[in-house]
């Protein structure tokens, strides 16, 4: 194929997804000098439905099915993602590509402007009212503290900190890589990493597709992190096997160890009650298979029956 003039780049239109097209463009640039680059701005379900909960309408690809669109159509030449949104699932014409050096998968409690930061979810007051649209981290949060009154929080970054300093929770999770994107870490009060809080799949991770047929995925492959794709790439195995979508409640966590990948997952009942918990180590080159055995390990101890239980709606 000729290669176009310009490559465009498919993203949704928050100012975080603007940050990780621009980020995919400026890395880019470092391979490709003489191509510039366009971003092309896609409204997508999830962007466009703002009242109700993501499981109420569709859940999975809510926030990546139109910006694929657009490149299949040949609106765009590539697609960037969350990699925790997309889908494990493969869209037919599409290949994830590119997955760049991740950043911190950790989750961050945040308090309201001018509060005291808690110390530790357990300094939380009694009944303190959380925003988290999460299944994932409301199954967690619940376990730690059943008494947490938890509640679905939409919009981007700063519109749900402002609800937070209006008074409307006592506390939000977010994501401490997209608050960092946005220079924002200075709103974290808490960290929240394993062993009370494990990461979505892919968190802190970018993906991005192309065309199969494309030559973009010479480009994508570049500028992808020989570290950060095998962590991925199991994580994905894991949830993948589970059956699971992007917005259940599974945690991981993956180490690189030298050529060996440690991988832990957990999966819980929406409501906290339940958790199990499983890890394996492997070599790097086997990341695929080091997922998809974690995942059969968690589902001989019952995960399945988790994963699938309703969840009550958000209060």
């Amino acid at each position: 194929m000729t290669e176009p003039r310009t490559l465009r780049i498919a993203t949704r239109s928050s100012a975080l997804a603007l940050w990780q097209a621009r980020h995919v463009a400026s890395l880019l640039a470092a391979v490709a000098p003489d191509a510039p680059v366009e971003i092309v701005h896609i409204t997508t379900t999830g962007d466009s439905n703002q009242v109700n909960t993501l499981r109420s309408f569709g859940g999975q690809g809510v926030f990546t099915r139109e910006v694929q669109r657009a490149v299949l159509d040949g609106r765009a030449d590539l697609a960037v993602h969350s990699l925790k949104d997309l889908p494990t699932q493969p869209t037919p014409g599409l290949q994830l590509a590119g997955v760049p050096s991740r950043a911190p998968t950790a989750d961050a409690l945040i308090a309201p402007a001018n509060s005291p930061a808690p110390q530790s979810l357990a300094a939380l007051p009694p009944n303190a009212r959380v925003g988290t649209g999460s299944l994932r981290r409301q199954a967690q949060l619940l376990h730690l503290r059943p008494d947490l009154q938890l509640s679905e929080v939409r919009g981007n970054v700063e519109t749900r900190l402002r609800k937070l300093d209006a008074g409307e929770y006592d506390a939000l999770i977010l994501a401490t890589a997209g608050l960092q994107r946005l220079e924002l870490a200075h709103r974290i009060s808490l960290p929240l990493g394993p062993p009370e809080m494990f990461g979505a799949v892919g968190q802190g991770a970018l993906g991005i597709e192309c065309r199969e047929d494309s030559f973009v995925a010479r480009l994508l492959d570049k500028i992808s992190c020989p570290l950060t794709r095998p962590s991925v790439v199991a994580e994905r195995a894991l949830l993948a096997t589970l059956r699971a979508g992007c917005h259940a409640p599974v945690g991981v966590d993956s180490q690189v160890l030298g050529a060996s990948l440690k991988l832990t997952g957990v999966v819980l009942n929406p409501t906290g009650t339940e958790r199990l918990l499983a890890e394996i180590e492997g070599p790097l080159e086997h990341a695929p298979e080091l997922g998809a055995r974690l995942a059969r390990d968690l589902l001989a101890q019952g995960a399945d029956r988790l994963i699938h239980t309703t969840a009550a709606p958000p209060a």
